[in-house]
Parts: structure tokens; sequence; C-alpha cells
């Protein structure tokens, strides 16, 4: 897990620098000049000048003119592209008090004026007003305007510039738009250059290999690359070769995008990080471009890594689609991958780390040596793997005393690196809900219930009828998995509702093993079958309650039959189909078909039946169990044993307390997830794990 780090404030600045960043030496990144500032400022100017008059001149008012013109102050009267009159004083009339003001302004000609102006209509009207005025006698003489005609230069180049400026700026944002903005690669004739980001070796990755746990056989071997690339004569004194690339191998969540950060943060060599999907495009060619790109800047700054997240985008198996020619530029681009790894020429000194949870589907010619010479599993984790992810995920929280790292490991089996920090997340905000100063172990408790069951319902009407029917329903699986051999022991069991339409959940801790026999299978299935058997015998008839029961049931048929040739009728025969060859189609006859239809129905009866036997010879238990589940809604493995007794079975093998078996053993044929009961339409199943 990253540890929290203290950053600087970020403030957006006028030079286009995104603010301040942490270097290593702890100063501030220097502000980068944008020259689009000096476009905006320009433009401003050009508007403030075209819009706004550029004349000093005071604008006068008829009576005010009329005034001048009666006390003889007027020397001259010049009409203006028949739009204004510019008025002229004498001077022996600027030293009159009412004109002292002229003096103050910025642009006071001493010379003879002109200063003032007066706005007309035309310059006929203008000459009719004046000749009115010495009619009416109001005025003795005046002097003849005179008329004159001003070309305004700069406003006619503006008027000819702005449409063509609007026009360039409405084309540069179009295609900046269309381009994906500014940047590398950003621009329109660079849709071909890689978007991999680059980690140079003076840049600070806060994440190590301190901060990845329950991952210690990965660790070795990719800290095994990384000091290939730091020693590298140490391997090449003996003749050895750096390998060319490692593929990371997991479940979601499993901590294989974390490894490839703390190789970045390890290697102290230029680290390209980039996703499968940054390949892939619209346009014809440009994928293969862009691994063509990747790799020549690799050569350049090698030795270096080069990280591709989620492969599988581009690494899919060619050949397979059905519509020929649909995945021609997919294909492209991965031909293009699989030259530049291992080609006519070399790339010495790069090395190549991808991630993916769909091995299964990648190309062979990928995955063969010499390409990705090491394939890395990642599981998930232990028991020991999941208390040292919890310690790690700790860390940065408050904790009260009695908040244990191995019983919180123990509570929760199968769970993945990512859930065990969403775990965390959520105890330390239900915490906080609730104004403690520590998050303590009820908090934890109460956050993997969340993540396992979804949110607690409190608002949830749920009428006293159907509360009975998910108490016995769930009674059923416990008294099912507690006296059945090979089930897996329960740790809790509840009927508060949570999640979308969950009434009620069973959470089980099954043992950590890989290989499962088929006495194990029957007993998981009739722990299965436990909640509708009891629904039967209590009420005689059954509701919507065992939705997901009856889809874990049968697909654990069909999988014993179909795929472990678990049935005597149809012998030891396998029909799955794990590299996809098949396609839609199916390697076995219609009558074949109808045998493993009828083979399915024969187990899952004979799988009811053995059940119902059982509830039957423990239907006081079962009665007490459900009542007792009524009154508390919240039962644990420590009650069960107190009301029902010791297992009369003896758990054995490892911790007692793992996940269940996983895509490449058995799949979901284990049930070791909790139950969720609820609406047939609207049954949700949390899962501890994916």
């Amino acid at each position: 897990m990253e540890e929290p780090s203290k950053k600087k404030p970020s403030f957006p600045n006028p030079f286009g620098g995104g603010g301040s960043s942490d270097k290593n030496d702890g100063g501030a990144r220097k502000p980068r000049f944008n020259i689009y500032w000096i476009y905006i400022i320009l433009a401003v100017i050009i508007l403030i000048t075209y819009f706004f008059p550029r004349s000093s001149l005071e604008d006068i008012k008829w009576n005010a003119l009329v005034e001048m013109l009666e006390q003889g102050d007027v020397s001259k009267l010049s009409v203006v592209n028949d739009d204004f009159v510019e008025v002229y004083l004498k001077p022996a009339a600027l030293d009159k008090p009412e004109y002292q003001a002229l003096k103050k302004k910025p642009f006071y000609d001493p010379d003879g004026g002109p200063q003032y102006k007066y706005n007309i209509s035309s310059s006929s009207e203008f000459n009719q007003a004046l000749r009115n005025l010495k009619d009416d006698g109001k005025i003795k003489e005046y002097p003849q305007p005179e008329v004159e005609d001003r070309e305004d230069y700069f406003r006619m180049i503006i008027s000819w510039l702005m449409p063509i400026m609007l026009i360039v700026i409405f084309w540069l944002f179009i295609m900046r738009r269309f381009s994906g903005g500014g940047g590398p690669g950003g621009q329109l004739f660079n849709i071909g250059k890689s978007r991999a980001t680059l980690f140079e070796k003076d840049t600070k990755v806060n994440v190590t290999f301190k901060d990845v746990a329950g991952l210690e056989e990965a660790k070795v071997e990719i800290m095994e690359i990384v000091e290939f690339l730091k020693f590298p004569k140490k391997y090449t004194d003996l003749g050895g070769k750096i390998p060319k690339g490692a593929l990371l191998i997991g479940a979601p969540g499993t901590g294989k995008t974390l490894l490839a950060k703390a190789v970045a943060g390890e290697a102290n060599v230029p680290f390209f990080s980039l996703s499968g999907s940054d390949f892939v495009e619209m346009f014809v060619g440009v994928g293969a471009s862009r691994v063509r790109d990747l790799f020549r800047q690799a050569k350049e700054k090698a030795p270096c890594i080069i990280f591709i997240d989620e492969i599988d985008a581009i690494g899919r198996a060619r050949g397979r689609n059905l519509v020929q020619g649909a995945n021609d530029e997919r294909e492209n681009t991965l031909n293009q991958l699989l030259t530049e790894m291992d080609g006519f020429t070399t790339n010495s000194g790069v090395i190549i780390l991808a991630a993916t949870n769909r091995p299964d589907i990648l190309d062979s010619a990928l995955l063969r040596p010499g390409r990705f010479d090491r394939q890395i599993s990642i599981d998930k984790p232990d028991i020991v793997g999941r208390e040292a992810i919890f310690k790690v995920h700790l860390r940065p929280i408050k904790l009260a005393d009695d908040v244990n790292a191995h019983k919180l490991a123990e509570q929760t089996p199968g769970f993945a690196g990512a859930e065990i920090a969403n775990i965390c997340n959520e105890a330390a905000l239900i915490a906080a809900r609730q104004d403690k100063s520590s998050v303590t172990m009820k908090d934890f408790q109460d956050a993997i219930d969340r993540v396992i069951g979804g949110l607690e319902k409190k608002n949830k009407i749920i009428s006293p009828d159907e509360k009975k029917i998910v108490a016995f329903h769930e009674a059923g699986h416990a008294i099912a998995g507690w006296f059945l051999e090979h089930a897996a022991p329960l740790v809790k069991v509840s009927i508060v509702p949570r999640g979308v339409a969950a009434l009620g959940y069973a959470q089980y801790l099954p043992k950590e093993q890989y290989l499962y026999t088929k006495a194990q299978l029957l007993d998981t299935a009739c722990m299965t079958l436990g909640g509708r058997v009891a629904e039967d015998i209590i009420f005689g008839q059954v509701s919507t309650g065992a939705q997901n029961d009856l889809e874990r049931i049968t697909k654990l048929a069909f999988e014993m039959i179909v795929v472990y040739g678990m049935n005597d009728k149809l012998g030891n025969i396998s029909y799955n189909d794990t590299a996809g060859e098949w396609g839609y189609g199916k390697p076995y006859s219609d009558n074949t078909a109808e045998v493993i239809d009828q083979e399915v129905r024969l187990f899952i009866q004979m799988a009811y039946e053995r059940t119902k036997q059982l509830l039957l010879a423990k239907t006081p238990q079962l009665n007490k169990l459900a009542e007792v589940l009524l009154e508390k809604e919240i039962l644990f493995g420590s009650d069960l044993e107190s009301l029902l007794g010791p297992r009369p079975f003896k758990d054995s093998g490892g911790e007692g307390i793992s996940h269940a078996p996983d895509a490449s053993t058995l799949g979901d044929l284990a049930d070791s997830s909790p139950r969720a009961e609820g609406a047939a339409s609207s049954e949700s199943s949390p899962s501890v794990h994916p």
C-alpha cells in the first residue's frame, strides 16, 4: 500500500505550469511560459481600441455650444465625416475660469485645439440650426463650419482582420478538440506517437517493495529482474542473458499493478507505463505505429522497463474471430509487438513487464520463450499473506487496542489485496461516522459484513412470515453444514437484510485446498440445498429465496459430470474447452447432451433426498436454531457450538480458514461464499471472493 505523503498545494498559474510538483530536491517546478497568453492580451487590446473611442475631446450638449457662440469664444467649427463637429476656442477665451478645467486634461493641446466635440446627425441639419440661431437674434456671428473627410485606417484594418482572426481561433479550437488536446502525442499529426507515461530516474515514485505484502514469491522473481538492470555484469560474465519480458498473471485485485509500481520505484531506470487499450484506435495502422514509437523511445533510454497493463486488450489469440477482417487492426498491433519483442532487430536493455487476469485468451506466440520468458503467477494470499497485507493497510489508521491483524486475516478467506484495502477503508469510514477517536475491531467486523453482504438495510420492512422463512432457510444451511463431514464450518449466519435484495446470508470458512474429492463436493451440494429443504420440511412449500442456491448447485453438478469426469455413466471424459478451440460448438452429440441433462438432474435429486433425511433427523435442532436466529438475528460459530454441541468431525487441513477453489481448479464449485436470500428476480449473491 502506498503510504500517504504530504503534497504541496497546487495552484494554477498563467504560464501553463500547472502549479508546483514535488521533486527530489524539494524545489518547486519552474512555471512554463504559455504563448497563448500573448494572443489573449493582443485580442483584448484590439477589442478595447476598436469598440471604445480613442478621442480625448469632451462631448458637449447643444446648449453649451450655443452659449459659447453667444460669448464669441469659438474660433473654428470643423465637421468631420458628417458625424461630429470639432469645436476650437479662441486663445483669449481659454483664460476664462469656465475653461480652466481643459488644461488639466491629459491630452490638452495649448496650440489651439480642438477642445470640444459635438455629435451631429448630418452637416446640413447642423448648418440650418446655426442659421436659425442667427435669424432669431440669439447670436450675431458664427464661424462658417468647415467640412473635413478623414480616413480611419486602424478601424478599417481591424474590420478586415477581426473575421479572419475569429475563423483562425475557431479552427485552432476545433483542431485541438479533434486531436485530443495538447501535449505529447496530442496533435493531429502525432496520433501515431506512443502515449506511455515516462518515469525518469529523478521522478519520485513512493511505492517500493516494502509496500507490497503477501506476494513474497512474486517479489523474488520481479526483484531479480530489477537486479538484472542494476548489475548486468554479474550475469553477463557467466554467459547469461537478461530476460526480455515478464508476464504478471493473477485475479483482479491481487496486486499486479502495485508490483509494477514497486518496480518503477526500485529499478532506478527509465520506466514506461501504459495500458493495452492505449494502442487501440479507430484509425488503421495507429496501433502498430504507437508500438514502433514506444520501442524507439525505449531504445534511446535503454536500459529501461516497459510496463503494459491489461495486455489482453491487444494480445488476444489471432484467428479466433468468426467475422473475417473484423480484428485486423488489433492483430496488426499484436504482430508489431511480437516483432519488436523478438524480431530481426535486437532491443538490448529493454525489459517488458505486462499484466493480465486472462492468460487463457493470450496468443501463444506472445507466451513463448524469447518474448515473455517468465510468467509470474500472483495468487490470492493465504492467511499469512492476508495478515501481512492487513498490517500494510493498517499503518495509516488510528487503531484501538483490540484490533488484531491475525484475526482479521482469519475472517477474510479468499480476499485479495484490493478487497482487504477496501475493508480497512470502510472500517475507518464507519468509525468516523460514529465520531470515534480510533477504529475498533467491531468497526472491522461491520466493514467485512458490508463488503460481503452489502449495505445493511435498517429501514427495510420485512413481514414476520418472510422473516421466519429466511430464519429457517439459513438455519437449514447451518444444520446441514454442521453435521456433514466435508462441509466448510460456519463462521456467521445473519438474517439482517443487506444489499439490493439480500434478506440473509451465511459465511463459511473452507479449508485451503486445491484438490476436491467426489465426497467433498457431494457434501457441499447438500449444504447448498439445506435452505430449500428446510423450507420444504417446515412449511410444506418452497419460496424464491433459494435462487442463488439452485444456480450454484446446478453449476456444481454440471462441472462434476462434464469437466471432471465424476459420473459413472459418462465415464472419465472431460469436455472442458480452456483454449476456446470449439467456439460456439460442442464436442459431443445430442444424445450425450441428453445423458448429461439426466445425470445432472439425478445428482441434484440424490443430494436433495440426502439433505432431507439429515434435516428430518435434526428437526429439533433446526427449530431451536431458527428460534434463536429470529431473536438475535446474527449468530456466530461459537453460538452454534453452544446450541448444537461441537461438530462430530475434526477439522483438518491447512489453516482451517482460507479460500475456496479458484478458477484454476474448480471455479465456484465449492460453496464458500455467503448466500443471499431474496426475491428470485433480483437476488444478489455477495461473495467473499470474486
